[in-house]
């Protein structure tokens, strides 16, 4: 596994990757020696209460976005006063300002925006929609990460992450339960993503992103072979199912008491750990354990319900 935790981006592919992806059109009005600046935190801030004389908490370091209230305020402010807040709000090093509604942004705004080199970008959306194509755009490429040597598949809606050394029959078990009806996200490198604090969204690198590769086959087209509704692009990963070769003298769980998690980028994911031996049929096993983790999360915890049944008759 290979951990990818400090990235940046610059406000000039900010600008690309919104409209291509986010369908989100910033304009450039000022600031263009600005554009190589780099952002390095998917947190966005509002300066309203900056512009009303408050600087203690100021995250200067984030885009700044501004919504009707911000100009509006700078708007009606007489210009001694005016020049006095803006050559403060400029003082501070930040990476870009976007002003929403397509507003019609004040000139000497603009004009320090220049001399200090701030980006200003202006959109036609509302702030609250800007915000959020901005905040997931830089949660998509900011967002800690690592890459794994694994499978993950969608098997009954659950994001199903399989791990295990080289040649334990990772991909030959996804393989099966694809033919099963379930769905393919990434073969062999799994690249994970932390979003939100405690959300881990796996996908595929793009190039080989479903394309499997089977011992004795080959290299397959998965969305070609059984059909684009084989695949997706990416998934939230809800379970972990270790694959290891059995092992006679070692005591595996048998009753499911014990609750194990795999630690993933500081977050904890149910983990299952199944031996492999001639006989067994894993891909059904993982159906199963699929249909019990979403059981689990209703409450629904078959050891614990029958240690209670039994407790209950050896009581009377």
């Amino acid at each position: 596994m290979t951990d990818r935790i400090k990235q940046e981006i610059t406000i000039k592919e900010i600008i690309k990757i919104g409209e291509k992806e986010h369908n989100l059109k910033l304009v450039l009005k000022a600031g263009e020696k600005g554009l190589g600046k780099k952002v390095s935190t998917p947190l966005i801030n509002r300066p309203g209460i900056t512009f009303a004389g408050y600087y203690s908490d100021f995250a200067h370091d984030r885009i700044q976005i501004l919504g009707r209230g911000e100009a509006g305020y700078i708007k009606g402010l007489d210009q001694v006063k005016k020049m006095a807040i803006l050559e403060k709000f400029f003082s501070y090093v930040m990476p870009c300002c976007i002003f929403s509604h397509n507003q019609k942004v004040d000139k000497d705004f603009l004009n320090l925006a220049n001399k200090r080199g701030v980006p200003v970008l202006i959109c036609t959306k509302p702030t609250g929609d800007i915000i959020d194509s901005v905040t997931h755009l830089l949660q998509e490429y900011l967002s800690p990460r690592r890459t794994y040597h694994g499978v993950l598949l969608e098997v009954f809606g659950t994001g199903v992450l399989i791990l295990g050394k080289s040649g334990v029959g990772k991909s030959e078990c996804a393989l099966e339960l694809i033919t099963r009806g379930h769905r393919l996200i990434a073969d062999d490198v799994v690249l994970i993503k932390k979003l939100g604090g405690s959300i881990l969204s796996g996908s595929g690198l793009n190039l080989v992103q479903h394309y499997m590769e089977i011992r004795g086959l080959g290299i397959i087209d998965v969305k070609n072979l059984f059909g684009a509704g084989s695949v997706r692009e990416r998934k939230r990963i809800e379970l972990v199912v270790m694959l290891e070769e059995w092992k006679r003298r070692k005591q595996y769980d048998r009753l499911g008491m014990e609750n194990r998690y795999y630690d993933i980028l500081d977050v904890k994911i149910p983990l299952l750990l199944i031996p492999v031996k001639p006989g067994r049929n894993i891909p059904i096993i993982i159906e199963t354990a699929s249909k019990n983790e979403r059981l689990k999360k209703m409450g629904i915890n078959a050891p614990i319900e029958l240690d209670k049944k039994l407790f209950g008759i050896s009581d009377k």
